[in-house]
């Protein structure tokens, strides 16, 4: 390209980023507060420099606070960045800085160039020709997500180097998603993100730390690069677009987690990378001195509740729609987007409101995470029937009863029959509620029995960072062991939660891994190991087959009792005359519960015909003594035993041994176990 050749004219103002047609490239940006723009562009093959840039002159090339071009003989492909400058007044927010290169906004493609190890936007073609020809449209009720990490689903060690880890490889494993029974992969965070190596090193291997999680979004609407087999922008899109479509051919929906709380730009006198040094007072929240309001524990907060900013997250979010074909989005730190541009709390803020009423953001899946790091915390009252919610208390409160916290057996029945108490007060549902165990942050499943403490010094923080209190029990060794009866016991407890989940209503969450018992030896905050602490062992899915086997039939067991997905809470009353209650709890005697606290004892009766399935009645001990529960007298079949060996800790309806009416069973410690109800021809 003869670059002396190009012709610069005025933009039209929209749309923002770089858009090519088949003559050059228009571009448009915003900045209120910058007094003088230029637009720089580079030469893919010699990226170091600018190869021509141009200053956009405020009375030609700006319209109100847009300041656009087209460059005619531009192409795709070709790099591009900012400079900005205007006034430098701290106390009032402005940060200006002619002397950085700054990104775009909405740049849908990022370059790194070797040399300065600086990023330049790319100039993505225009997205054409891909159609599908159906989405899976999983309903809520039928939904099963994983919860998982593109390279550690994917990644592996290999001869001493990492193999593996791109979206192209998250393909190779759809086939064991579908024998497992998920409905919709939750994707932790593929935007690209900053901040690559962070400044500490693991104290073991003396190896430099990552942040290997991604919550550190720079570029909203671009594929992160280091998942893709062809690292250059265009091939990162098109490998993750051949992903989501191969997921939705295998009738598997695609969720992402999104960042939109906060950035990886650092505070001064690190350069700024892109909205600090466009316009910081309009992107962020700021104090009264101007300086940054952290309600995210990671430096800034994004203004999300500004104009302009709440624009680019809705332009964001459709795009990943329209032209990523993704199905939904959970929220990071979710009360954000609730704050007005001061920090404080909107409980009808004008974001959620345009995400909810949005046409086209209105079909997909929106998963909030109801509380930030600033007293936000909104479970159960995050947002209206279009949104559901991470219910943090049903992670807490299964953890705690499982744990054998006394008084706990109340909260726990609110929370497998969906919280009511949560979402039943305005109109929600069930399916209002995300249950989880555990999820990226925090303990893995065999973790959460394995240990009582955190164990987090390879993060090199001391063993600071992570939350202190997990509600967890490590089954009375510390770790690793080798003894028989903890071991025997820990699979055990990894049984009941997984059982748990899969009975509860609201929708299940599955970390991925917990299914074959993935370890992080104790560490509940592994955001910066992007090593083998992460990635999914694969040889654990054989050596831990009997937990692997049980949560797949878990999960159809779920799927074959339509009343576990049921839309609607249990009244504890029959739902029209002559027919049995919904659900009954009752005592180990047999008796109606009483909710005492000095009994641990606790079984449900649930009406499951109503439903076009079979009555169930479910036995819980969480304590350490055999506990005699007397059922209630029908034709049951043993269906789920957590305290039997395998095959028999969970059996089809056919193979399940039947009761004598009137029997009395024998509940193993820490265990559960649910009957089904077939009555004989």
């Amino acid at each position: 390209m003869n670059w002396s050749d190009l012709k610069f004219r005025p933009g039209r103002g929209r749309p923002f980023g770089a858009t090519p047609d088949s003559s050059g490239v228009h571009f448009a940006v915003f900045s209120r507060n910058a007094t003088r723009v230029w637009l720089a562009l580079f030469d893919p093959e010699h990226p170091a420099a600018p190869a021509r840039e141009i200053r956009l002159d405020r009375e030609v090339y700006r319209l109100g606070d847009v300041w656009s071009v087209y460059v005619e003989g531009l192409q795709e492909g070709a790099l591009y960045t900012y400079r900005m400058d205007g006034p430098h007044r701290a106390n009032r927010g402005h940060l200006f800085d002619a002397t950085q290169h700054l990104l775009d906004p909405y740049a849908r493609g990022f370059s790194d160039d070797p040399a300065t190890g600086k990023a330049r936007c790319v100039v993505m073609p225009n997205q054409t020709g891909w159609f599908e020809t159906r989405r899976p449209r999983v309903p809520m009720s039928r939904t099963i997500i994983y919860e998982m990490h593109i390279r550690g689903f994917t990644c592996a060690e290999e001869g001493g180097a990492s193999r593996g880890g791109t979206y192209r490889d998250a393909i190779e494993k759809i086939p064991y998603l579908k024998e497992l029974g998920i409905t919709a992969v939750e994707l932790l965070p593929v935007q690209a993100c900053g901040e690559k190596d962070l400044p500490r090193t693991n104290p073991k291997t003396k190896e430099a730390l990552t942040n290997y999680w991604g919550y550190n979004s720079i570029g909203f609407f671009a594929p992160n690069p280091r998942y893709s087999g062809d690292p250059s922008a265009h091939g990162a899109a098109c490998e993750f677009r051949a992903m989501v479509d191969a997921f939705h051919q295998a009738g598997i929906e695609v969720i992402l987690d999104v960042v939109y709380n906060h950035t990886s730009e650092r505070h001064p006198p690190e350069p700024a990378q892109c909205f600090r040094g466009i316009d910081n007072s309009v992107y962020y929240i700021l104090d009264e001195n101007g300086r940054y309001r952290d309600l995210t524990g990671c430096g800034n907060t994004l203004s999300c509740n500004h104009p302009v900013v709440r624009d680019l997250i809705l332009d964001s979010l459709r795009y990943w729609v329209t032209d990523m074909h993704v199905d939904g989005f959970r929220f990071d730190l979710a009360s954000v987007l609730r704050r007005d541009r001061w920090g404080h709390m909107q409980y009808n803020g004008a974001l959620i409101e345009h995400i909810t009423e949005d046409p086209i953001l209105r079909e997909v899946k929106l998963i909030a995470e109801p509380w930030d790091l600033a007293g936000g915390y909104l479970v159960g009252a995050f947002g209206g029937e279009e949104w559901a919610e991470w219910n943090a208390q049903y992670r807490d409160d299964v953890r705690r009863f499982w744990r054998g916290d006394k008084g706990i057996k109340g909260n726990f029945a609110l929370r497998i029959t969906g919280s009511p108490d949560l979402y039943g007060d305005d109109g929600r549902t069930p399916l209002h509620s995300i249950n989880f165990i555990t999820a990226h942050d925090g303990f893995t499943l065999r973790d959460l029995v394995s240990f009582n403490k955190k164990h987090n010094e390879l993060n090199g923080e001391d063993n600071r960072d992570g939350l202190d209190e997990n509600f967890s029990w490590n089954c009375g060794v510390e770790g690793e062991t080798s003894k028989p009866d903890v071991n025997a016991l820990r699979l055990r407890m990894e049984k009941n939660y997984i059982a748990t989940l899969f009975l509860s209503l609201g929708v299940p969450m599955l970390l991925g891994g917990d299914e074959f018992g993935r370890t992080q030896h104790g560490n509940n905050n592994a955001y910066c190991q992007d090593n083998p602490l992460s990635w999914f062992d694969w040889s654990l899915a054989g050596k831990n087959r009997e937990l692997l086997e049980f949560c797949k039939r878990m999960i159809r067991f779920r799927q074959e009792n339509p009343v576990l997905s049921r839309r609607s809470y249990f009244t504890g009353r029959p739902s029209k005359p002559g027919a049995n209650a919904d659900l009954l709890w009752f005592d180990a005697a047999g008796k109606p519960q009483s909710w005492t606290p000095e009994d641990p004892s606790i079984a449900c009766m649930i009406n499951g015909t109503e439903n076009g399935g079979v009555d169930l009645y479910f036995m819980f001990n969480p304590t350490a003594d055999l506990i005699a529960f007397t059922v209630p007298a029908r034709p049951w079949r043993v269906r789920i035993d957590t305290a039997a060996l395998a095959p028999r800790d969970i059996v089809e309806a056919a193979d399940a041994h039947r009761l004598q009416a009137g029997n009395v069973m024998v509940l193993g410690k820490h265990s559960l176990r649910v009957l089904s109800c077939h009555p004989e021809a």
